[in-house]
């Protein structure tokens, strides 16, 4: 018998929510397969197992969150379901945990059968429940099929009202709840979106954060992009977008105003002498940030194939944690969505981030007697002023301008 437990994830990173099992109990398993997902704060990660064998007992259940070295599944020899599984290398806590598991998958069975009267519980539910000398048919359910969970024995107090057969009333009465208000639908954040909710109040409240804003005439870097893209295509096997244009453009106005490639620590300004860009992108559970890494020593395509492959790794969820880590300023384009105008957000600990917008018609003055429709885009930085200066921060949008609409000088940029 062996223990599957939650590996060293990242530095910052000690827990994560079991998001779903990829193996149930009872399937054969071989090393190095994949048997459970976890959703962590930042992306989500499949655990595997070192060893071949069966999956006698799952530890946590979908939903539970687990500690960074905590056992959460065992892997033994195929055994009878009917009997009970000796497990001589686990401790009694442990064999106590798989056998009450059984018998949970065994009500779930008679459940799904229409029988009543049986008790229905997560195994961490039974765990806390044993641990705290609670009997678990005393405890409220407040799943509408009466199913006990976590929270349940957590949230239990001795003066409840919960004779065993108010289960049912219980169940029954949740659900007339969600039938009655149906207009409302009640659904439990993710791991990944509390962790977004927090970060993004929190660096508001820790921040001095001030937005300016400029606009950018497109028509010079459309007509370049219109001019070149299908030799960039021929050429790199990756289409030509705005993101490396504005990239490079960064990169060159980060390198003459450095306090926006910066962090506060303490009382002390770190300056970062490299530039990793951080990309915006909005996946199904929420917007995430990946890096392009030393963004300055990439050519065009490298930075658009970097931004195409990160994209893609998050819409289908398979950013890693080091696609994440270490960014030094943020852009991004709510221009896709159709947004005309915004003030971003920053991505703490980092000081800067530009924000890109829809491109549209405008009339613009050419000179004096001129007027001509231009296809115009805002532009928006929102810094952290206690590091940096309005100076600063309308100088680094004036570059952003000048480059864009002179995108030729760009490929002179070091």
């Amino acid at each position: 018998m062996a223990e599957i437990k939650v590996p060293e994830l990242a530095e910052s990173i000690t827990e994560g929510t079991i998001a779903q099992w990829l193996k149930q109990q009872g399937d054969l398993v071989r090393k190095g397969e994949y048997i459970v997902e976890l959703e962590t704060d930042k992306v989500n990660v499949e655990i595997i197992s070192d060893y071949d064998g069966i999956l006698t007992v799952l530890l946590a259940a979908e939903g539970d969150t687990v500690k960074v070295g905590e056992a959460i599944a065992i892997v033994g020899e195929k055994a009878d379901s009917k009997t009970e599984v000796e497990l001589p290398n686990a401790s009694a806590e442990k064999q106590q945990n798989e056998k009450e598991y059984s018998v949970d998958k065994q009500d779930h069975s008679a459940a799904d059968d229409g029988s009543q009267g049986r008790l229905i519980a997560s195994p961490a539910a039974r765990k806390l429940a044993r641990e705290k000398g609670i009997s678990l048919s005393q405890v409220s359910s407040h799943d509408p099929l009466g199913r006990v969970r976590k929270q349940d024995v957590e949230s239990y107090t001795p003066n409840q009202q919960t004779p065993a057969t108010n289960r049912t009333e219980t169940a029954a009465s949740s659900v007339a709840a969600i039938e009655v208000d149906s207009r409302i639908e009640r659904i439990k954040m993710s791991r990944r979106r509390q962790t977004i909710a927090n970060r993004l109040v929190e660096v508001q409240q820790t921040a001095a954060m001030l937005t300016t804003f400029n606009e950018v005439d497109m028509t010079a870097v459309m007509e370049l992009r219109k001019k070149w893209k299908d030799r960039f295509y021929e050429e790199n096997d990756v289409r030509l977008g705005f993101m490396s244009f504005f990239t490079k453009a960064v990169v060159a106005a980060l390198k003459k105003t450095p306090y926006l490639n910066a962090e506060i620590q303490g009382d002390e300004f770190i300056l970062k002498k490299f530039y990793d860009i951080g990309v915006a992108v909005a996946a199904d559970e929420g917007l995430v940030v990946p890096v392009i890494r030393d963004a300055d020593r990439k050519n065009f395509a490298e930075i658009e194939r970097d931004i195409n492959e990160l994209a893609e790794k998050a819409r289908s969820n398979k950013l890693s944690l080091k696609d994440l880590q270490g960014g030094t300023f943020t852009i991004t384009n709510g221009g896709v969505f159709g947004s005309l105008l915004s003030t971003p957000i920053l991505n703490g600990p980092q000081v800067g981030i530009l924000g890109m917008h829809t491109i549209q018609l405008r009339p613009i003055a050419i000179d004096k007697e001129r007027m001509e429709n231009r296809p115009m885009m805002y532009i928006a930085l929102s810094y952290d002023h206690r590091i940096v200066d309005g100076k600063e921060a309308v100088t680094f949008l004036k570059l952003i301008k000048q480059l864009m609409e002179d995108p030729e000088s760009l490929l002179l940029q070091g």
